[in-house]
């Protein structure tokens, strides 16, 4: 049974993990295009929730799976924006990438009040201004910073937030049905597959360079990491906190995406930072705290 420390928790952990999935992904962007990236991130992600799902006999329940919706939610919330992402991420920082994309809860808002029925309201939204606020101190944004880093990065990141945002909303129709586990493998399965027939027809696969050390453990990070774990806490937030409050984990990725480049690319610590973090942490809590006073989440979204 969830409880409100153990929704933020995963939250904070989701953040961390796919904070760090920008990093692994500029990394292998030099040596491999972005549909291979997604090919093999969502293959080493469908292996390790398949591990955890025998590992902790967990079952599949392969006639129960909805199989053409799952289809449809791989694709428009994982394997296209992932692929967009990749292809951002050749014009502009992992950083920018990241700030960008905590967007996604405001393309989730307007999808779900246009076509799902949800509502808005004062708090949610003065919640979701201070996180945004929090992530403009954080890049600290001037006069052409868009042109600079590139408008198609821009676009492709914004256009994969918008693939999130209704992928957000998809997910927390189909979690009525499915178990976490259950959303995750059918995911990533569909995923790969996409991936994968995409990655053979529009991009060369350059396989030796996978043996690279940096390669390889980028691949792992991102993949069991980055795709299966990440995954199994994206759909038990999605679950047990709803929709829009499992997007908010995108306000937190410009925060520890900027923290792994500190830690690894020995970045400078700036004051904005902890600023930064303080105001979308503040306005995560705030605008969580509207949605679960609105609605049960353990009501809306299970069976």
């Amino acid at each position: 049974m969830s409880t409100p420390r153990s929704r933020y928790l995963a939250l904070l952990m989701l953040g961390a993990i796919w904070g760090g999935s920008y990093y692994f992904i500029k990394l292998l962007v030099a040596d491999f295009g972005p549909w291979t990236i997604v090919f093999f991130r969502s293959a080493l992600g469908c292996l390790a929730i398949t591990a955890v799902m025998l590992l902790f006999r967990i079952p599949f329940k392969w006639r129960q799976i909805p199989w053409r919706p799952v289809a449809l939610m791989a694709m428009v919330n994982t394997c296209i924006p992932w692929a967009l992402i990749g292809f951002s991420e050749t014009h502009i920082s992992s950083s920018m990438a990241s700030v960008l994309n905590a967007t996604t809860p405001l393309f989730s808002l307007a999808v779900g009040t246009l076509f799902f029925g949800a509502s808005m309201h004062k708090t949610k939204w003065m919640g979701m201004a201070a996180a945004a606020v929090g992530v403009l101190l954080i890049l600290e944004p001037h006069p052409g910073t868009v042109s600079e880093t590139g408008a198609w990065g821009v676009a492709g990141m914004l256009l994969a937030s918008l693939f999130y945002g209704t992928g957000s909303q998809l997910s927390g129709r189909l979690l009525r049905t499915l178990s976490t586990y259950q959303a995750t493998f059918g995911t990533l399965l569909f995923s790969m597959a996409g991936s994968g027939v995409f990655a053979l027809c529009l991009e060369p696969i350059p396989y030796a360079r996978m043996l690279e050390p940096s390669n390889l453990g980028a691949m792992m990070g991102l993949g069991i990491l980055g795709s299966g774990l990440a995954y199994i806490l994206f759909y038990w937030l999605v679950k047990h906190g709803g929709p829009t409050f499992a997007t908010f984990v995108t306000y937190l990725l410009p925060v520890f995406s900027l923290l792994w480049g500190v830690k690894l690319l020995n970045e400078p610590f700036h004051w904005r930072m902890i600023a930064g973090l303080v105001l979308i942490l503040s306005g995560v809590f705030l605008a969580g705290t509207s949605s679960r006073k609105r609605s049960n989440p353990a009501t809306t979204l299970t069976s």
